[in-house]
């Protein structure tokens, strides 16, 4: 009887494997996790700027369970390059004075946006741009 491989240690491996593409330094990616119905799990990925420390959403995906999410994800940034533009947004928290740049990958300016102000109010920053980058 074949043995199945520990489903945490799969996850933390795929996990990693997620961190190492994109190259981003410890605290620099959550994985957040919730149950939908019908028994589906959504992973949203969420990137952690660690210069002004503002989170925004770098992609969700939608599995049958964690581990099928964390694959689906996996696949995804292995071929962002390939299927979504580039944007860069400037961008002032409300009660900063410095003006921020950040890039997303989106399939248009609309959902660039929707990442930028993942979780939180509209109100609480003001966009001053949103600039789609030239392909390379």
């Amino acid at each position: 009887m074949e043995v199945s491989q520990d489903v945490h240690v799969e996850s933390a491996r795929i996990q990693r494997q997620i961190e190492e593409h994109l190259g981003l330094g410890p605290g620099g990616l959550l994985f957040e996790f919730r149950q939908l119905e019908r028994g589906q799990v959504r992973l949203d990925l969420i990137t952690v700027n660690p210069r002004h420390h503002q989170s925004f959403l770098f992609r969700y995906e939608v599995g049958y369970d964690r581990l099928d999410a964390l694959r689906k994800m996996l696949a995804y940034v292995q071929s962002a390059r390939d299927v979504e533009s580039s944007y860069t947004i400037q961008w002032r928290a409300r009660g900063d004075k410095e003006l921020h740049t950040s890039y997303f990958r989106a399939h248009n300016p609309y959902e660039a946006l929707d990442k930028l102000y993942y979780g939180r109010d509209q109100t609480t920053l003001t966009v001053f741009s949103v600039v789609l980058n030239p392909s390379s």
